[in-house]
């Protein structure tokens, strides 16, 4: 049967098969309609029709994501080539993703950033800011905000933000302060930073990337950072003084445990395994298999020994104890059935199900935008036998999910509450699919001085080697990598684990379609469209208006392919109004990563949402003001700093 997601699936390869179908046949048409008018505006044609078609589709898959959004990408060389005689795009030019400087660069930068994590720099500088700040939360937010978005400028800001995640958690609950008051402006400030320079984040490496295509003018390192510092200080001043004042405490700090946290102290039940008992002598993967979905049994308490994952293969004993993790009802006929003892009196806690003398603890696991988690259930990856946890609950956003969770198909940002055991948090820490947090964590982190000084000064000589034109910025980032593996800052198999391989790939898959947007005339149609509205106006508002349409895509799909849509638009426009169309560039490329109105349109965003406990709303509430403010900022600064 076709799920909600496979019906799109469907329909995207449907589509393929009826323009391959119809192709020969409108040959002709075609030929007859690829003309110009006396503007030199082409007029609407088969070409143009089918580039809009395929960027409206792509929309919705990337909304859905029927598929992940790296295969989706992967797909879209594939679908120029097929439809080469309307999009224009040569093999070369489907494949120029893969070999682009951008992509590279990217890619580099992922590595680069994994090698100054593992230095401890960034939690070095997390201990400094709880010791500064003490539990005043504007003084957090200023700290916060402050060198999130100093660092996000200097290395990737997705990173950035994964790593300062468990800090700010944990100064949270140690001051006595809400996370959610602190998440978002951790994720804006790392948006923001991203502006400073060209490094900051893929957005601009792929701006440059285009804007030196179309108007041969790339950003050099620096070319951008006077507009980016206005943009930075604006935006933390709004955080300190407005922003943290709207964001709503979702989640509350004076809770003493996760179990209290995630309100699941009623689908907790500790039961007991009479003597006359069925279940006597059943392993308790047999019982589990036969019960079905809706109970799970958390931990087996035998003779004052506490086990927990994997429990499928222990067989079950008399005056055995059980926690069972289940709604009211599927307990009390649980025990109907099967013979076994509830004990009400026993109220499940934190300290009950930890275990200090095996290391047993609750933990919550964020899941990254890079996880591979991300679309799939615990199930379908047998995540639960293969890491030896047990799952309480899941927080999505501000939802908590207790039942059937198992089969709760996951998103970046989504939080799961594990017990598992110290090798089993280790092994957790050390892979880059999640981000884990520990309440009331007391490990030390062993910093490696020389370790970072090392990290550091090789991200500073690719910045220096970069801004000084000794090596091109993609030979420079490589330079970068080769000097952390042989000072041995970053195993070579992390090189492979470090990458975002879906940011990759969907840039490898967004700069053909860019060609294609260009070249078929599609970019200065839909201009021309824009400015039949809008032409009127003076060259300042029409470039507003193209940040805050730039803005408001961001807000729906990606930074990545927003950037990709929107610049060659924005620089036919330009044209047809004589403005300066890299000015129209900058607008677009600062527009992209301006996305506080939405989780869903920047990954920085989705990855706090979950530890943050947000609802949707409460991204507008914040964020749609400053998508406002920055409307009227960005333009007015560009055309001080650049002109019109």
């Amino acid at each position: 049967m076709l799920t909600k997601n496979n019906y799109l699936t469907a329909v995207f390869i449907l589509l393929i098969l009826l323009f391959v179908f119809f192709q020969p046949y409108c040959v002709q048409a075609q030929e007859s309609q690829n003309k110009t008018n006396i503007e030199g505006t082409p007029t609407f044609n088969q070409g143009i029709l089918i580039i809009i078609l395929l960027i409206f589709l792509l929309l919705v898959m990337f909304i859905w994501e029927p598929l992940p959004i790296g295969v989706i990408s992967l797909c879209i060389p594939v679908i120029l080539i097929i439809l080469d005689f309307w999009t224009k795009v040569s093999v070369e030019d489907a494949l120029s993703g893969f070999s682009n400087s951008a992509t590279i660069t990217v890619m580099a930068m992922f590595v680069i950033s994994r090698g100054i994590q593992n230095s401890g720099a960034m939690q070095f500088l997390g201990n400094k800011i709880i010791k500064y700040t003490g539990d005043n939360e504007k003084k957090q937010v200023i700290a916060i905000s402050g060198l999130t978005g100093i660092i996000a400028g200097f290395i990737n800001n997705t990173p950035t933000v994964a790593t300062f995640i468990p800090m700010v958690t944990d100064l949270a609950r140690k001051t006595k302060v809400s996370p959610s008051k602190l998440l978002i402006p951790l994720s804006y400030a790392a948006m923001l930073g991203g502006t400073l320079t060209l490094l900051g984040t893929s957005t601009n490496l792929l701006g440059s990337q285009v804007s030196a295509r179309l108007i041969n003018h790339p950003f050099s390192m620096f070319e951008f950072t006077k507009l980016g510092i206005v943009v930075f200080v604006v935006g933390i001043l709004y955080l300190i003084t407005i922003g943290h004042r709207l964001i709503p405490e979702r989640i509350r700090h004076d809770l003493k445990d996760y179990i209290e946290e995630y309100e699941i102290e009623k689908y907790l039940t500790e039961i007991k395994i009479a003597e006359n008992s069925p279940l006597i002598g059943q392993d308790i993967g047999e019982l589990l298999s036969n019960k079905g979905k809706n109970l799970d049994i958390i931990q087996l308490n035998r003779n004052n020994e506490k086990y927990m994952e994997p429990l499928e293969l222990k067989t079950i004993r008399p005056n055995d104890h059980l926690v069972i993790r289940a709604d009211y009802e599927t307990v009390l006929e649980f025990a109907k059935i099967n013979g076994v003892i509830i004990l009400p009196e026993i109220k499940i806690s934190q300290a009950q199900l930890e275990n200090e003398i095996t290391g047993q603890k609750v933990i919550e696991l964020v899941i990254p935008d890079n996880s591979f988690l991300k679309g799939r259930t615990i199930n379908n990856v047998n995540f639960l036998n293969r890491y030896d946890a047990s799952l309480l609950a899941i927080r999505h956003g501000g939802e908590i999910a207790h039942t059937d969770i198992k089969n709760f198909y996951l998103r970046e940002g989504d939080v799961l509450l594990l017990l598992a055991a110290e090798n089993t948090i280790e092994r957790l820490k050390e892979n880059q699919n999640f981000i884990i947090r520990e309440r009331d964590e007391t490990e030390t982190i062993a910093y490696k001085p020389l370790d970072i000084i090392l990290s550091v000064g090789i991200a500073f000589s690719i910045i220096i080697l970069a801004s000084l034109k000794i090596l091109p910025i993609p030979i420079a980032t490589l330079a970068g990598v080769a000097a952390m593996v042989i000072l041995k800052l970053i195993d070579p198999q992390e090189i492979y684990d470090s990458i975002n391989w879906e940011v990759i790939f969907l840039l490898a898959g967004l700069i053909p379609l860019g060609v294609a947007i260009e070249q078929t005339g599609t970019a200065k149609f839909i201009a021309n469209q824009i400015l039949n509205i809008a032409g009127f106006l003076p060259d300042i508002i029409v470039l507003a208006i193209f940040y805050y349409m730039t803005t408001l895509l961001t807000d729906i799909i990606s930074n990545n392919a927003t950037v990709v849509l929107m610049i060659p638009v924005a620089i036919n426009a330009a044209d047809q109004i004589g403005a300066n169309p890299f000015a129209f560039v900058l607008a677009v490329t600062f527009a992209a990563s301006a996305s506080f109105a939405s989780p869903v349109g920047y990954q920085t965003n989705l990855m706090v949402y979950g530890p943050g406990g947000y609802k949707f709303r409460d991204y507008v509430l914040v964020g749609a003001p400053l998508e406002i403010i920055m409307a009227v900022i960005v333009p007015i600064a560009i055309s001080i700093f650049w002109g019109l």
